[in-house]
């Protein structure tokens, strides 16, 4: 090999940028390449259920919502429920896992309040040392670990063996890096998703919503991902009511039909020791506020405004209600 193939195969393998993960080339790394009709004879390992129905093993998703709504409680109340093998919003976690929770805001007395009131409301517990926790408050400096960085990354990867479950909570708080509207800012922190799904890891991302209502940052975020939930309050809701919001499936690779259905869910605390959620499909919240405004005399026009539907879909939904039985009848004395 002369001098010049040498120095090219050099200049291959190491990249001048040593922060730069996406581009580097290891010596030892080749891209594996295979023909069709040995991966269809390949026996590759069947993606188990972690959560019945959306939520296997290898899945990345996100859960996004504005500030306030309800998003940690959402995504520590899932996590647990994997953990002991539990059910939450009628989703079932047919076996325990071991899950690592990584928070990123939360002052430790408030996280272990609220853990407390989980687990609290399930009859079961994970594994021993199923359920671990990273939280700034006991971090000696009280710096979490960057997922922007390779160092943050090898930090929280030195507490992952064994664990089937990772989350995030959030990105805006644990990937400290970069733009957040920047496709490369994501980059890295996608590749070392990617790195845990092949070694059978499933992720879950907890994210801001945008002043538009989309998730903050990049749209490039939602591209490798199988399931992305967002939460948002109902059309109607008061302040008053605390932590009550539609839960929607703005992707969801692992459902279709009813499954895949929104959820207007309500968090409660019937005491102080656990909490409650109160769920049903959105849908079905839509046809009882209608059936409520009608009974207490709205007029069409201002059941419009309040649902905010046309008067088209306001015909259908109402139409569609009184086939499945209901009784729904507008202050005219005629049924759409």
């Amino acid at each position: 090999m002369s001098d010049l193939e040498s120095k090219a195969l050099e200049m291959m393998a190491v990249d001048t940028d040593p922060d730069d993960t996406i581009h580097q080339i290891p010596n030892h790394s080749r891209a594996v390449c295979i023909n069709i009709g040995d991966f269809l004879r390949k026996e590759l390992p069947a993606r188990e259920v972690m959560l019945s129905p959306w939520l296997t093993m290898q899945s990345l998703f996100m859960i996004y919502a504005w500030r306030g709504i309800g998003k940690s409680w959402l995504a520590l109340t899932l996590a647990y429920a994997v953990a002991c093998g539990g059910v939450f919003l009628g989703w079932k976690a047919p076996q325990k896992r071991r899950v690592l929770y990584i928070d990123g805001e939360l002052p430790a007395p408030t996280l272990q309040e609220r853990l407390s009131l989980i687990v609290n409301s399930f009859d079961d517990e994970p594994l021993e040392n199923g359920f671990s926790i990273l939280t700034p408050d006991l971090q000696p400096d009280g710096v979490m670990p960057n997922l922007s960085s390779p160092l943050g990354r090898d930090l929280i990867d030195e507490h992952i063996n064994g664990v089937d479950l990772i989350i995030i909570d959030n990105l805006s708080t644990l990937a400290r890096g970069g733009k957040e509207n920047e496709g490369e800012s994501w980059l890295p922190i996608q590749e070392w998703a990617l790195k845990h799904r092949a070694q059978g890891r499933s992720i879950g991302f907890v994210h801001h919503a945008g002043k538009g209502g989309a998730q903050r940052g990049t749209s490039r975020k939602e591209d490798v991902l199988d399931t992305v939930i967002n939460l948002r309050r109902p059309p109607e809701y008061e302040t008053s009511e605390g932590a009550r919001f539609e839960l929607h499936f703005e992707k969801a690779r692992n459902l279709t039909g009813d499954d895949a259905q929104p959820l207007e869910i309500e968090l409660c605390s019937n005491d102080e020791k656990r909490v409650e959620w109160k769920f049903k499909q959105a849908s079905d919240a839509i046809v009882d506020r209608i059936e409520t405004l009608a009974a207490d005399g709205a007029s069409r026009q201002e059941i419009m405004v309040e649902i905010g539907v046309s008067r088209f879909q306001l015909s259908r939904i109402i139409a569609k209600a009184n086939e499945a039985g209901r009784n729904i009848v507008i202050p005219d004395g005629r049924k759409r």
